[in-house]
């Protein structure tokens, strides 16, 4: 038995270090260390209650429209408000605006340059692959990048700026759409549209989203090598990423872009054994067990009661990030999550033949990206120029709040309460904490911790490729961990 140390991981919002145990070429065990102590939630204790849409936005430069829109929710809970529906459709707008541009990066920028390395150059695919995606010089790299600058100018119209837009409001938006603008931003969503469906696919968005099961998309891919899913695919059969890094098979999606009628686009629930069952918010906990942090007299901690009280020299930790379960269970969150929730027969078909793994994952991601665009086309054809944006937003000396929303990574929750006008309590559990927790107090290891048990180490490898493709294929963002 040896041991590996992997880290700090590139391509990485923030830090990450996983601690590896290897014997005989595969990883036996796995740890996930946050190195990083930030500390946003005790910023915020003291504070008026709608500082927190300043300040919580600065926990990430990748998602501040998701931790705007979580601190907004809980705010809009405590106060008892609905936000209008144009506001509504203008947050929904906003989420999945950064959303895309989320998936969009990470399958251009972050994953696809790891089969670029000299230690695939062996493979037939690889002259290829060097000429698509490696990093800063691919053709098709520069291409997504040069289309996601074009994509950001749309939270220009819709927020002001980006990142750390302030127009997210717990009534709605505090930026209104003038019916010039909502045509200019529906040309760049057709703009979009046309590059995923001419680079990314090779077919419109809506044949590929058609595709019932693994079988249709193989048949589908296969004529069209010239496209980047495709090609992605080929890479994957060869690399036996269908089955590797598996995940823990229970899913947890918060649900997300909620309807002037209340409704979800996304559902709420858990996905376990091939069905989807109810969420209970109730049952959510943090362990701290194996983090730098006080537990205080009891232990696991619901996150309204949380605390945030750091502790560097704490035994038997590792990490500065909790471990949150739901009814003491692991689950994992993400596009996988939320497309399993929807009933996305694709997904739910590659799910149920390879499970939760570095392919389905990846495939979730593209897939939601595709299904993002035709949402927001319908968003915009929605909005009413001449009816309100924005609820006023009155809060109570005493209040509680909860919001819980889908960040591009997965399920992201504020818990909040004021007393005497002022925020008392503020937690956080971002989607990365779900999937790259610590053990917990029974051991049980992190989604990400199992998902690597077995994977292969070349012999000489000091960052093994393997568990790159399986920490990536999670779209870590480290600095909302640790907030």
């Amino acid at each position: 038995m040896s041991r590996l140390i992997v880290g700090p991981f590139n391509r990485v919002e923030g830090d990450l270090e996983v601690q590896l145990e290897l014997d005989a070429g595969r990883v036996r065990e796995a740890r996930v260390v946050s190195p990083m102590y930030r500390g946003f939630e005790n910023l915020l204790l003291g504070r008026d209650p709608l500082d927190a849409l300043v300040i919580v936005p600065r926990i990430c430069g990748i998602c501040s429209v998701s931790q705007s829109m979580a601190a907004a929710t809980a705010l809009a809970y405590a106060a008892g408000i609905t936000p209008t529906p144009n506001g509504r459709h203008a947050l929904n707008l906003m989420l999945a605006c950064e959303n895309a541009a989320d998936h969009l990066s990470h399958f251009y920028l972050f994953f696809l340059p790891d089969f670029t390395r000299p230690v695939y150059a062996h493979r037939p695919w690889h002259a290829e692959a060097l000429r698509r995606f490696a990093a800063q010089a691919g053709e098709r790299g520069r291409a997504a990048l040069a289309a996601r600058q074009r994509w950001f100018t749309l939270m220009g119209t819709l927020g002001g700026k980006w990142p750390h837009t302030h127009s997210i409001q717990p009534g709605g938006s505090s930026r209104a759409i003038e019916p010039a603008e909502r045509l200019r931003l529906l040309s760049r969503v057709r703009e979009l549209r046309a590059f995923l469906e001419q680079t990314l696919l090779g077919d419109t968005l809506e044949a590929f989203q058609a595709l019932p099961d693994e079988a249709a998309l193989q048949a589908w891919a296969a004529p069209r090598l010239h496209a980047d899913l495709p090609f992605f695919l080929q890479i994957g059969a060869d690399l036996g990423l269908p089955t590797m890094g598996p995940g823990p098979g229970r899913w947890l999606s918060h649900g997300s872009f909620v309807q002037p009628d209340g409704s979800r686009v996304v559902p709420q629930g858990v996905f376990r054994e091939g069905a989807l069952g109810p969420l209970n918010v109730a049952a959510i906990t943090e362990d701290a067990t194996h983090a730098w942090l006080n537990e205080g007299d009891s232990a696991p901690r619901p996150p309204a009661q949380g605390l945030t009280q750091p502790a560097a020299d704490k035994p038997g930790a590792y990490s500065w990030n909790k471990a949150p379960r739901l009814a003491g269970e692991v689950a994992e969150c993400g596009a996988i999550a939320r497309q399993l929730a929807a009933g996305q027969p694709l997904v739910r078909d590659a799910v149920a033949r390879w499970g939760s793994t570095v392919h389905t994952r990846v495939l979730a991601r593209v897939l939601e990206l595709t299904r993002l665009v035709v949402w927001m086309e319908g968003w915009l054809q929605a909005l009413q120029p001449r009816e309100p944006w924005c609820a006023p937003c009155p809060l109570p000396e005493q209040a509680e709040g909860v919001g819980l929303v889908e960040a591009a990574r997965g399920a992201l929750g504020h818990w909040l309460r004021v007393e005497r006008g002022r925020i008392a309590q503020y937690q956080i559990i971002a989607p990365t904490s779900w999937n790259f927790s610590p053990r917990d107090a029974a051991g049980q290891p992190g989604p990400l911790e199992a998902a690597l048990v077995d994977a292969p180490v070349r012999p000489g490898e000091t960052t093994p490729v393997a568990v790159q493709h399986i920490v990536r294929s999670f779209d870590p963002c480290m600095v909302c961990t640790v907030h």
